[in-house]
Formats: structure tokens, sequence, C-alpha cells
């Protein structure tokens, strides 16, 4: 879908369409591997396949307290005629017992206790009478393997557990653990390179001087890309000149699996910022523009190397539109750099963290747009409001004050108040 925008420009295109266009030419090359500690694992990447090494659990054992048994002696068991069976032992816990258990003999064991031979079902001690120290009465039957989890019931010797491409979560460490796997063969995080550019920018721990501003958007980025499971690597702020953005750009192509540049992309700069890309290899600037509010002068290039495909993008100057940019367009590429592979199951569903709301305000959306309104939330009398937070692009203060934002869909006009808007949470 090609939109021209208000200065006539024709390269504008849907969201969907620029995602598309860069996807069908991008292709991710093979992420470095490493193998780290088991406790730097969490949210990291499985770079192959992992099967279990050993069963799990290693050993039959107890899920209740009570006694390990035979079940056989305990059929038909019940208040009126228990069965009496003989205790010939106590079971402590991480000893293997030494003897096992012949029939009509029971050992008293705890939950997690390792069974005795002979044995092939726990009673519970409330399903027990103790008569003495010696003996016990069971008034009601066990059945087979009840209360009992065999070696390998949990996890089999050889069997699959983790995919390569899988993120790694805490259930996944305590599995590892369990198995004895501590050290974790997982893909290098990629190294994402961050151009700030302008003449105005200055470090944030600059004095302000009349006409400047701090450098703002390489710390937002920053966390971004820690969050979505990369490394920042600022390049500087680099001041509008050909020559030394283009020198930035060679110097990140060089190290880095993706490339930011920040402030490059709006009229009369943005041509400096298209030109060093495509100067810089083919196929160069993919999109120029792209029909969402914030972030219309996005600019989406990739450079191929001689070993690698490299995107970069030329994000917006205001923060607003860097945040929004860096979400719907930055996020995806940077997962698929990773190495992650989503469950197939999962594919369809969204990958923001949404919640339902009212809409407090009225919302008016131009037509062939994709608005992405940023909204504080509200609970008043048990129902959830979302409150837009009004304010320009540029102002930080509103991505600050914003819990999430609200999507008016290009084919819309607008969002009216009382009406229930999706919130996409940050």
């Amino acid at each position: 879908m090609t939109i021209k925008d208000m200065l006539g420009r024709s390269s504008v295109v849907s969201r969907e369409a620029a995602l598309a266009t860069l996807g069908a030419q991008f292709t991710a090359s093979a992420s470095v591997r490493e193998v780290v500690p088991l406790s730097d694992a969490l949210s990291r990447i499985i770079a192959e396949d992992l099967s279990s090494p050993e069963d799990l659990p290693p050993f039959s054992r107890s899920t209740m307290d009570g006694y390990a048994v035979r079940s056989a002696d305990t059929f038909g068991a019940a208040e009126s005629l228990p069965a009496m069976l003989a205790i010939t032992g106590d079971i402590p816990m991480g000893v293997m017992p030494v003897r096992g258990i012949e029939k009509g003999q029971a050992m008293k064991i705890a939950t997690g206790g390792a069974l005795p031979t002979g044995a092939d079902a726990v009673v519970m001690f409330e399903q027990t009478q103790l008569i003495d120290t010696a003996s016990i009465e069971v008034v009601k039957p066990v059945a087979p393997l009840e209360n009992v989890v065999q070696a390998g019931d949990d996890i089999k010797q050889g069997e699959a557990i983790l995919e390569r491409g899988h993120r790694v979560r805490p259930q996944d460490m305590a599995a590892m653990a369990s198995m004895g796997i501590v050290r974790v063969p997982v893909f290098a995080k990629p190294r994402v390179a961050i151009i700030s550019t302008g003449n105005e920018i200055i470090p944030a721990d600059s004095p302000p001087v009349p006409g400047r501003i701090r450098d703002s958007n390489s710390y937002d980025l920053e966390g971004s890309i820690a969050l979505a499971g990369g490394i920042a690597v600022k390049k500087g702020i680099i001041p509008d000149v050909y020559d030394r953005l283009r020198e930035a750009l060679d110097g990140s192509l060089r190290d880095c699996s993706l490339v930011l540049m920040t402030g490059g992309s709006s009229v009369g700069i943005a041509d400096l910022t298209a030109k060093a890309i495509n100067d810089a290899g083919r196929p160069g600037v993919l999109v120029h523009g792209v029909s969402i509010k914030p972030g219309k002068p996005l600019i989406i290039g990739l450079i191929s190397t001689k070993d690698r495909q490299v995107p970069v993008f030329g994000l917006p100057g205001h923060p607003v539109a860097v945040n929004i940019c860096f979400e719907l367009f930055v996020k995806p590429i940077l997962s698929r750099l990773s190495g992650e592979v989503p469950h197939p199951a999962l594919a369809e569903v969204p990958v923001y963290r949404t919640v339902n709301a009212k809409l407090a305000r009225s919302i008016a959306s131009a037509a062939g747009r994709e608005d992405h309104v940023r909204v504080t939330l509200e609970r008043t009398d048990g129902v959830l409001w979302a409150r837009p937070v009004f304010g320009a692009s540029g102002l930080i203060s509103t991505l600050v004050k914003a819990l999430g934002t609200v999507v008016i869909p290009v084919n819309k006009i607008g969002v009216e108040a009382g009406e229930e808007v999706e919130v996409r949470l940050f």
C-alpha cells in the first residue's frame, strides 16, 4: 500500500509493507555460539538441541510421607479388616535403602525418599494405624505405583528437553540443573550499533547550552536493546557531516550485526543518512517513510558485507518515535539475529502484553495512517480507563507518564470516548 505524505513523496508505505520488504530480502546469518554457566543462561537462546544425559528422577521415590509396601499386601484392606504389616526399617532421606522388603513387610519413608527393592507403592500415614513399634495396620488398599514416581517418569535418558532457538526460562534452568547440565550452549548476543546524529546533540553529562539538547535516545535504545537480548554498542555523537557519518557507519558494519542511526531520517538530513546507507553497500535503502505516527520518516536499509547482511535503521530523532519504531521494526529483526525460534503454536500470538480498557477521551486520526497513541491507565469504580497522554513526539515526558499505547488502524479515522480499546503495555 503506497501513500503520499504531506510533502508529496510517494515512497511512504504501510507498516506491514515495510516489514515485508525487509523480511523478503534479509536472511539472518547463523549467530556465533558460546557456552555460559547455567546461572547466566536466563533469557539466552539455546544454540543446539539438548537431551537428557540421564533418567529423571534417577531412582524410584515416594511422593508422600508413609510406608513403602508391596501393593499386593494391601489388597482388600479396610477399616473392618485391616492388613497387618511388619515395620522392618526407616529409610533416611538422601540414602538408598541397603535392603528391600518382602511379603508382609513395610518400611517408613518420607516424601522424596528412595523406594526399596520389592516395594511398588506407598501407603500414606493417614491410611494406617500403628499397632506397636514393629507393626502397622493398613486400612485402605493402594494400587501398584500409587504415591510413587518411577525412575525416568519425569524425563528419560536421551529425551529431548530444549530445542535450538528456545529462549531459556527460569523453569528451564531448574530442569537443566536437575540433570546436571551446568554449562549451556547459547548463541552470542547480537551487537547493535547506536549512532546518534545531529549538530544539536551533546552528551548527557554536558551542561545545557542554548540551542543544544542532551542525548537521550541512545539511552532509550540501550535499554531496549538489552531487554530484547542484544548488546548495545554506542558509536558516539556524529555531526551532520557526510564523511563523519559514513565513517561511523562503516565502522559499525565491521563489528555489529545491526545498526541504528538516530536523528537523521527527516527531510534534509535524511539525504545524508540515505546516501551513506546506499554508498555503504547494496541493496541500500529499502524503505523511506512509513504510514505511522509517530515515526513516519523511518528509513530501513540493508547492506551486504563479505559474509553477512546488516540491517540499518534510520530512526526519527523524536524520543517517542524512536521508542515506537524500535518496538515495531527493530525488535523483530533483533529477535531473528539472536537465533530465537518462536514456538509454532505461538506464531499468531501477539508479542505484546495487553489489557482491555475503555477510552477516556475521543482520539482523532488521519485516514491512511496508523496512529500509536500513548495512554496511561486509571481504575474508577472497578472500570479500567485508558486516558490519552497528549503531546508532541519530541516530549519525552509523555513516554514516562504513559503505560502503553493504543493503536488506531490505518482504515479508521478515530476512536470515540467510552469505546473499548486494547492497550499494548510498555
